[in-house]
């Protein structure tokens, strides 16, 4: 073999080992690319739930999302179980969507890297477009078994008062209210879960809940014991913000610190989300970009040596 000979061999195994090097650089970039996008979805969705989480975090919500029996009707109502706390259940939910975000997008590349392990799959995984593919499948199958796993777990656990408040028709179907009707627990106590009932009907009952939220508002002007019923001053103002858009009673109005403090907090919190989603979404094309033009550049290379070959 010639001198010259010699030179082109090392120039084209130089070439060739440049070329793997700029295929790690390219599955790199994309693996950065597809992480800052799940964070830019992550973003997303938390700017949508932002509010609510937030909200619950002081322990208040726009619409009643769940029973609160009062400390005078405890007793009375122990059959049916104790409610779920709803700021937990809310966490728990946004928990498994961190846990199947971050499981599936991790898991997917562990998947990928044993099915290269076999020929099958090695040999069809050259091809960056079918192990992207294979990825996103492995994604969403690591997405599902999950999924699935936390809706099992949420059935197992199941609000104690779920099947005792539902109705078609009448709020009088249900069976907790059928129950109220035989105590002797005051009227206040029954208008206090009987709207509760209604406002949690999918959808919500709210004509059926206007007159006993009305009933409550009367009596907290009348009536001396009303302090003593164990009313939750939260609930109070879920109610009305959800029938009449705004606080009208005074202990409903006593948690306004309360919500202007969430509503501080949520300015701050939305300005971090949308300055991370456009950083992310930012970074994700960037990445997707330098991808691109990596993957052109090692093929006009891989051509360029066939070609010469």
């Amino acid at each position: 073999m010639s001198k010259l000979e010699d030179e082109y061999a090392v120039n084209t195994a130089n070439i060739q080992q440049g070329v793997q090097i700029l295929k790690r650089r390219q599955t790199h970039l994309m693996g950065w690319c597809i992480f800052t996008t799940s964070l830019a979805l992550v973003a997303l969705i938390s700017y949508f739930l932002q509010q609510e989480i937030l909200y619950s975090w002081f322990g208040i919500s726009l619409e009643v999302k769940q029973l609160h029996i009062p400390v005078s009707a405890d007793r009375t109502l122990m059959q049916f179980g104790q409610a779920p706390n709803y700021f937990f259940n809310l966490l728990s939910w946004f928990g498994w969507l961190f846990l199947k975000i971050t499981s599936a997008f991790i898991g997917a590349f562990f998947v990928i890297h044993f099915l290269k392990k076999l020929r099958f799959f090695a040999i069809r995984f050259q091809s960056f477009v079918l192990k992207f593919v294979g990825w996103i499948i492995a994604f969403i199958c690591i997405w599902s078994t999950l999924t699935y796993v936390q809706y099992d777990w949420n059935d197992e656990a199941e609000d104690p008062y779920a099947t005792a408040i539902e109705y078609k028709n009448s709020l009088h179907e249900s069976e907790l209210a059928q129950y109220l009707d035989h105590t002797q627990l005051a009227p206040p106590v029954k208008a206090y879960v009987l709207a509760q009932i209604a406002l949690l009907h999918s959808p919500a009952d709210e004509n059926a809940a206007i007159p006993y939220v009305l009933t409550l508002v009367d009596a907290e002007k009348n009536d001396p014991n009303f302090i003593q019923y164990g009313f939750s001053a939260s609930q109070l103002w879920s109610m009305q913000q959800q029938l009449y858009g705004k606080a009208i009673t005074p202990l409903a109005k006593s948690i306004s610190p309360k919500i202007e403090q969430a509503q501080k907090w949520e300015n701050v919190l939305q300005i971090i989300i949308i300055s991370s989603f456009i950083v992310s979404s930012i970074l994700s094309l960037m990445l997707y970009l330098l991808s691109r033009y990596f993957s052109a550049r090692t093929r006009r290379i891989e051509q360029n040596l066939k070609n010469t070959g």
